[in-house]
């Protein structure tokens, strides 16, 4: 297995990105060498504009993470960073002020924004991002992919009394940034899914890989976006490579994040078995062909096999880069087994 594609979110997908790697270069995964190729197809349907920048939080997450410059008391944003610029606004009244911009941060959404202004598609401006983060640690070893290069954002519709309809739609940002999804989410809208096509070598990245894993990134607004960009879910069916996930939900909820309350707007049960499933085996019409749940949750693996897919019961908690190259190494287990 010399070929690994992640479907990608932000933190979740980017520590264990990081796990993954660490097994790599320590040898603790069987059958993949230290020469082994890491494609990552990130989510692009939280990204949003502000103050006139184009923000992409998950491709930056992932892009600062696997770069080592990533703030990792937040999980986002840039390390040692400073908020000069977004107290500035705060004081002329620009909103949104509860989306910060860290002042180094800034620097890499105005150069995104640049490009893209000349033309240049995500993709490319991607790429050229990563020549300065992932490039310098990483060789060509790694590859950071938007899913499209297309504009697609995702809606939270939630309960507002004062609506004359009952509620109204928020940017997923504003839900989980400003309203800390602290407000049932009812419906999730992803604006420009069924109409986007995956980006450069995106289902190349799919068909020719040895392995893909689905790491504990948000099923919903993460996984699940990138599996609705029209051709993603048919490549995942179509490829000769098993593929794998592991489960976000660990004792019966998420470890951070809002999880929980996304499947609860879809009506999938919030459970590691329930995740599974609701992505499905790709014998019976679904995606995957093993799944891993975590040792809490080992009364699930049987209901898990009874719906076509290989499971076993680990420690999926991302505590250091040790326990995330373990629980990669039992990824590539399941999948050669």
């Amino acid at each position: 297995m010399q070929n690994i594609t992640v479907l990608s979110g932000g933190m979740g997908g980017a520590r264990f990105l990081q796990g993954l790697l660490h097994a790599i270069a320590t040898g603790r995964l069987p059958g993949v060498g230290p020469d082994a190729v890491v494609t990552v197809v990130a989510n692009t349907a939280d990204d949003i504009w502000v103050h006139g920048l184009k923000v992409c939080p998950d491709l930056d997450t992932v892009m600062y993470t696997l770069g080592d410059g990533i703030d990792l008391e937040r999980g986002w944003g840039r390390r040692d960073e400073t908020w000069s610029v977004k107290a500035e606004l705060a004081s002329y009244g620009v909103e949104p002020t509860w989306f910060g911009l860290g002042d180094r941060d800034i620097a890499t959404h105005l150069v995104r924004t640049q490009m893209l202004d000349a033309g240049f598609p995500l993709s490319q401006v991607t790429e050229a991002l990563c020549r300065r983060w992932l490039t310098p640690v990483l060789g060509d070893s790694v590859r950071l992919l938007p899913m499209t290069d297309d504009r697609v954002e995702t809606h939270v519709a939630i309960a507002d009394p004062e609506s004359p309809s009952g509620r109204r739609v928020v940017h997923f940002q504003e839900y989980w940034v400003r309203l800390r999804a602290a407000v049932p989410a009812e419906l999730v809208v992803v604006v420009g899914l069924e109409d986007a096509t995956p980006g450069p070598g995106v289902i190349d990245a799919i068909t020719d890989a040895d392995l893909v894993i689905l790491p504990p990134s948000n099923p919903v607004v993460s996984i699940g976006t990138i599996l609705g960009v029209p051709r993603v879910r048919e490549a995942l069916v179509a490829t000769r490579a098993p593929v794998v996930g592991l489960s976000p939900i660990v004792g019966g909820t998420h470890v951070r994040g809002m999880a929980e309350q996304m499947l609860t707007s879809i009506g999938v049960e919030v459970s590691a078995a329930g995740v599974g499933l609701h992505y499905g085996s790709r014998s019976d019409g679904g995606v995957l062909d093993g799944w891993l749940v975590d040792e809490r949750d080992a009364d699930q693996v049987d209901r898990v096999r009874a719906g076509g897919l290989a499971c076993r019961a680990v420690p999926l908690m991302m505590t250091d880069h040790d326990a995330t190259a373990a629980m990669a190494a039992a990824a590539v287990e399941l999948a050669r087994g």
